[in-house]
């Protein structure tokens, strides 16, 4: 009787360890699976190639860096423009509006758009300077703005800029823009149009 309760102690003990060593082997087989998926998939790293430090948004307000780059973007698309982007073009500027403000500058661009549209007239604005300041929310662009009628240049002018700014709920936001003109730099600036180029 002593030799049966040992025979099946053994037999048991016999089963737990097979079973232990099928189960380290399937972890084995699982975990060497999910190694080589590790080392072998793809991995996305999210670059940002235009800013030279990375940047934080803070509640506490936009920093002049932030400012810089957002006025430089929203600059080059404003002022580099042909009739057969216009649609495109209007879109991504309204895109960046400040919500309360977003049926002005709406007029503001349909008045530009229905003056370029069905034209040949094509604008390329180079940037030279861009000034900031972040407590009036305010930016400024100076450059060369040239006008072209085909392929042939137009004008070519010293131009400067002014941007205004909204930041609510981490968000900056385009509330207006405005051509600043040089010859009078004590005038109150005036909304920017083609008519002039």
């Amino acid at each position: 009787m002593l030799t049966d309760v040992a025979h099946e102690r053994t037999q048991k003990l016999l089963r737990q360890r097979n079973m232990f060593a099928m189960t380290s082997a399937a972890l084995a087989v699982l975990f060497a699976g999910a190694a080589s998926l590790v080392a072998t998939r793809e991995r996305e790293v999210l670059l940002v190639p235009t800013t030279r430090t990375p940047l934080v948004i803070s509640s506490a307000g936009v920093s002049a860096e932030y400012l810089e780059f957002v006025t430089r973007d929203v600059a080059l698309v404003l002022l580099n423009r042909s009739p057969e982007g216009l649609d495109y073009w209007m879109g991504q500027i309204l895109a960046l509006a400040d919500p309360a403000q977003r049926g002005r500058l709406k007029a503001e661009l349909l008045r530009i758009v229905e003056e370029q549209r069905g034209s040949e007239v094509t604008q390329a604005f180079v940037i030279s300077k861009l000034e900031v300041d972040p407590r009036a929310l305010t930016s400024e662009v100076s450059g060369t703005l040239k006008t072209f009628v085909g392929e042939q240049v137009i004008s070519s002018e010293e131009r400067r800029f002014r941007f205004d700014w909204t930041y609510r709920g981490l968000r900056l936001a385009l509330s207006g823009f405005a051509v600043v003109l040089p010859a009078h730099p004590a005038d109150a600036p005036t909304p920017y149009s083609t008519e002039s180029h």
